[in-house]
């Protein structure tokens, strides 16, 4: 698996602001880092090996991806710099080289929980393995819809999750590597076409699924209001 960073969003983990982003902070790079520790944490429990790959931006300071590379040496996680976007593919050449290399070495694939678990149990796992939460909170409506899931035997389908993806939380204030806190599950949608059910966690807000050729394209008013296309 290959796991994307940038200098940028680590600071903005470790605390600096969205508009000091440009400027020299080793400080709160290093403090950043522990949010992609998490994440190589989460990617570990399942068995696969990784990669780190360093989005170069042309404003990263040669100090800071040089401390990347030593954060990263230090512990033992392989990385690359890419600088696809300045280079082309010349710019990716180091990180494939190492993709094959991890896709001959092996790994396998394991799941993160047991899928005839009870649907609440399958949530709590995510929110404790996954974002490294205490627990989960489940509102009086989740628990009536989950009631219904078990009902008509849907509680043996896996977990999607929608959570905001500023925070390892449900609040997207709460940067870095976030302790203590717990996850609220506010609603679950059963999604029996695809075959998941979607925990919705804090104030996320979700989006329709659009086919190549979205209905709205068949819509138009003409000059005197009439309205096509609609059906």
């Amino acid at each position: 698996m290959v796991v994307v960073a940038t200098i940028r969003a680590l600071k903005l983990h470790g605390g600096a602001g969205k508009d000091r982003l440009n400027e020299e902070n080793k400080e709160a790079l290093s403090k950043g880092f522990r949010n992609l520790e998490k994440h190589l944490d989460t990617v570990s429990k399942f068995g696969l090996p990784y990669v780190v790959a360093l989005n170069r931006f042309q404003s990263d300071l040669d100090l800071e991806v040089q401390l990347f590379g030593r954060l990263c040496t230090d512990r033992n996680i392989p990385f690359a710099e890419t600088d696809v976007w300045r280079q082309g593919g010349e710019g990716a050449v180091e990180l494939a080289n190492k993709v094959v290399q991890l896709a001959e070495s092996g790994g396998k694939f394991e799941l993160l929980y047991d899928q005839t678990l009870p649907i609440d149990e399958k949530i709590e796992i995510i929110a404790r393995e996954v974002y490294g939460a205490d627990g989960v909170q489940f509102t009086p409506e989740a628990r009536k819809q989950i009631a219904i899931c078990v009902q008509h035997g849907w509680d043996q389908l896996p977990i999607c999750v929608a959570k905001t993806q500023y925070s390892l939380s449900d609040n997207p204030q709460l940067i870095g590597r976030p302790h203590s806190f717990t996850i609220t599950v506010r609603e679950i949608r059963p999604k029996l076409g695809a075959g998941f059910l979607v925990a919705l966690t804090g104030d996320i807000l979700t989006m329709p699924g659009l086919p190549k050729r979205p209905a709205a394209l068949n819509m138009d008013i003409d000059p005197y209001g009439n309205i096509t296309g609609l059906f």
